[in-house]
């Protein structure tokens, strides 16, 4: 037999970053506990539009944990209360029957709200512009046992690159830094041969950009790697840190 739960659901409602937002309460009723926190979502819409009400606009994509589109705040913790998912792997059986949901959007400055559950994460594209990337030429396809990197190295650099800049490690930080993201995209490339060309380059300009772009200073507080979905580590802050040093001091 199915097992349905009831629900309040306090949602944030805001037209646009220079409108004054609010939140909104919503009951929903018979939800199955097999259902994603998304299609939960998505029922709550069917209901609002039935009653002639405006849905609730929230962000999605792929709903399989991997275009990180569904950046949602849900009572209190970034993609909600279970541990290494997104909002869209995140299940209602992690909730009580009765139980009330906040959903709110990310906060922060450099993600202004665009409309109600959803914010503008351009800030994070304009960051990988400005260095999370190869241009030098590099000849052409080797083969691929041609340059030796060590297993230690590959794999942490395939871990780094398993970011997929959702925006949880800068909902989670109380200064709202966006270190985390930064240095997984800076270390992903600093671990292999093809990335170590243009390293020195890459982390002043990375850097500069998120700091021009409003994101605030890292404290180290840790918040950040909890609540990662994908469990980016923060090693890849001191690798950071080491990386940006050591170009400073070759200027």
């Amino acid at each position: 037999m199915e097992n349905t739960i009831n629900l309040t659901l306090k949602v944030w409602r805001q037209n646009g970053s220079k409108a004054k937002g609010r939140f909104e309460t919503y009951k929903v009723n018979q939800i199955s506990t097999d259902n994603s926190f998304l299609e939960m979502l998505d029922i709550l819409n069917e209901q609002l539009i039935n009653e002639n009400k405006v849905p609730v606009a929230f962000d999605h994509d792929c709903r399989e944990g991997i275009c990180g589109m569904c950046s949602l705040y849900i009572n209190g913790r970034p993609h909600g209360p279970d541990d290494d998912v997104t909002t869209c792997q995140l299940h209602m059986r992690k909730f009580k029957d009765g139980q009330t949901i906040t959903i709110e959007p990310w906060r922060s400055a450099a993600f202004p709200v665009i409309h109600d559950l959803i914010v503008d994460r351009r800030a994070f594209d304009k960051i990988i512009a400005a260095g999370g990337y190869v241009s030098v030429s590099t000849g052409g396809v080797p083969d691929a046992n041609s340059i030796a990197i060590s297993k230690v190295d590959a794999d942490e650099a395939m871990d780094s690159a398993s970011c997929i800049g959702c925006g949880a490690c800068v909902a989670a930080c109380k200064n709202g830094s966006a270190m985390l993201f930064v240095s997984a995209k800076v270390s992903h490339l600093a671990m292999l041969p093809q990335g170590r060309v243009e390293g020195a380059r890459r982390a002043k300009a990375m850097v500069a950009k998120m700091d021009e772009l409003g994101f605030g200073n890292c404290t180290n507080t840790g918040a950040c790697e909890v609540e990662c979905p994908k469990n980016i580590s923060l090693s890849n802050i001191a690798r950071l840190n080491r990386e940006f040093l050591s170009a400073k001091l070759q200027d």
